[in-house]
């Protein structure tokens, strides 16, 4: 997926796509799976996550995404995401954070492309700093300065950022050098049996010292086993997510009450 960066002082054609009301060609739901402070013992947010109104997982909806509808499948994710986490009661949740997934190739300016989100947080009564995206590593770019340019204009906003599934993608340790997010996520392969794992121990602990100096929030995703929570309690990364606390909740909320 190849990104323009318009620099030109005319609107962007992706713009008026955002702007298009016609339906997407397919109807999709939320699935939410939280990510617990281990310290307090409840949520500190709940990601969202695409699924099909028929079951389908998130790899078959998006394989319905083309460069035809993108743009508007990107900006219904977080209006969805919004509507359904808010009529869930997320929003009276102590700080919880609701996190959404974003395609960073499906935004031509972060200024304009955000507008759709803010005026959804203020029409469902969502506090919008308590409004997390997260965009994978995994996600192929051809212009960093672009993600960078969409972070910096969602800390401006008030937004918190994130770089999920952290050691499993593209960019690595060079990704932290061009912007630093306000979480990161790592990814569930560095996670796996780290008890029993010296080497994962020590590649974690090593994150885990460099994000402390740089102030981002760690979280651990796809924590399976109770020994793998204790562990990486003990190390300090209180942010966790997996099946061992709840598996993803068809427009429910686990562990909510």
């Amino acid at each position: 997926m190849n990104q323009t960066v318009f620099a030109q002082p005319f609107e962007p054609v992706g713009c008026a796509v955002c702007r298009d009301k016609s339906l997407l060609p397919f109807n999709f739901t939320m699935a939410f799976q939280p990510i617990v402070d281990v310290e307090l013992e409840r949520p500190f947010a709940y990601e969202a996550l695409v699924r099909g109104t028929d079951g389908e997982g998130a790899a078959t909806v998006l394989s319905w995404v083309d460069d035809s509808n993108r743009y508007r499948f990107d900006q219904a994710c977080r209006v969805k995401a919004i509507q359904l986490a808010t009529s869930l009661g997320l929003a009276a949740l102590p700080d919880c954070r609701l996190s959404i997934n974003f395609l960073p190739n499906a935004v031509y300016r972060a200024e304009t492309c955000i507008r759709a989100t803010m005026q959804a947080a203020a029409e469902f009564k969502f506090p919008h700093n308590r409004i997390m995206f997260e965009v994978t590593e995994g996600e192929p770019l051809s212009n960093g300065d672009h993600l960078k340019a969409i972070f910096n204009e969602y800390r401006r906003q008030g937004l918190i950022t994130a770089i999920d599934d952290f050691g499993a993608g593209y960019a690595g340790l060079n990704m932290l050098v061009r912007f630093q997010p306000h979480v990161l996520k790592l990814d569930m392969e560095l996670i796996r049996n780290i008890d029993q794992d010296p080497v994962r121990q020590a590649i974690v602990c090593g994150i885990a010292l460099v994000c402390s100096r740089l102030q981002i929030d760690m979280v651990a995703e796809g924590i399976e086993t109770a020994e793998e929570s204790r562990y990486l309690q003990s190390v300090g990364i209180r942010y966790q997510q997996g099946y061992w606390f709840a598996r993803p909740g068809w427009e429910s909320l686990p562990l909510s009450s």
